[in-house]
């Protein structure tokens, strides 16, 4: 009789335990079907790279093989896990910065109009002004270093944030707004509960445009501000490889660099799933 009713209770708990082991495997399958793609992609093209470089003789210093890199990556690879280090950590700080700056120039430009027309113009004008003639007035003022290199990428990610977000805030749906006029809402519940949730998509594109620029606006900050050594980060890689015409570690570097902002890509497209999965047709999963 016991062993009638733990054979149940076992058959029971499988069945539990199946759904979820089920769901699991579905998520697993559709990881490997988004995943395959570009890897397949990117070995047929690492083979022809491969080919070519060894059939057409081209010389090491002009065009590295992929073999060559890896070789790279392989010598130098603590060297590139401290300078990416350094790198993603002043990207991180100037995007997070301009995430906070340009949500707040948003919020205040989305509320007046008379506001948006007097500070927009000077938002084009910092996207328009190259980056290498605002970067020596930053080294002056701040000194070399981290801290400029911090500013120098919230700087170059800035603007994104504020066009995107105030596209967001000033699209929300005027009947909607109508009505939680007509139910006297105050302005904070108008923006936490209609506007930022309506923006929330616009908000979203602007932080994937902002997450790589601002590893780009690090990479220049350290060309122009940096510093010597590994604290440099990537960018004083790149251009200690370029001066020794180190070209397999030039490749390397550059290769590690756009790793860096795959990752922090990717990590926004995670928050951004998560939060408009379940409601918004951007992210809602569709069958290939």
């Amino acid at each position: 009789m016991s062993t009638t009713l733990e054979r149940t209770a076992e058959r029971e708990l499988e069945g539990s335990w199946a759904p979820g082991a089920e769901a699991a495997r579905g998520r697993l399958r559709g990881a490997l079907r988004e995943a395959l793609p570009p890897v397949g992609a990117f070995v047929v093209f690492a083979i022809a790279w491969q080919l070519l470089v060894m059939l057409l003789g081209v010389p090491r210093y002009l065009l590295p093989t992929p073999t060559d890199i890896a070789g790279a990556v392989v010598v130098h690879g603590s060297d590139l896990v401290v300078a990416l280090t350094s790198t993603f950590v002043s990207s991180l700080l100037g995007f997070g910065l301009s995430i906070v700056v340009g949500m707040l120039a948003a919020l205040v430009m989305s509320h007046s109009k008379l506001l948006e027309r007097s500070i927009y113009p000077y938002a084009i004008m910092l996207q328009t002004i190259p980056i290498v003639a605002i970067a020596p007035l930053i080294v002056i003022w701040v000194g070399a270093g981290a801290p400029a290199v911090v500013i120098i990428s919230f700087l170059v990610s800035l603007f994104p944030i504020i066009t995107n977000t105030t596209a967001g805030l000033t699209s929300t749906d005027h009947n909607l707004m109508s009505m939680f006029d007509l139910y006297n809402a105050n302005f904070w519940q108008r923006m936490l509960k209609l506007k930022l949730p309506f923006a929330l998509p616009y908000v979203m594109t602007g932080l994937r445009i902002s997450s790589g620029l601002a590893v780009i606006g690090a990479i220049v900050g350290e060309f122009i501000a940096g510093i010597g050594g590994l604290r440099g980060g990537l960018g004083y890689v790149i251009i200690s490889a370029a001066n020794r015409l180190d070209m397999p570690y030039l490749f390397a570097s550059a290769l590690t660099s756009s790793l860096l902002g795959i990752i922090i890509f990717v990590g926004i497209g995670l928050v951004s799933a998560r939060f408009l999965r379940h409601w918004h047709e951007s992210a809602v999963r569709r069958e290939a």
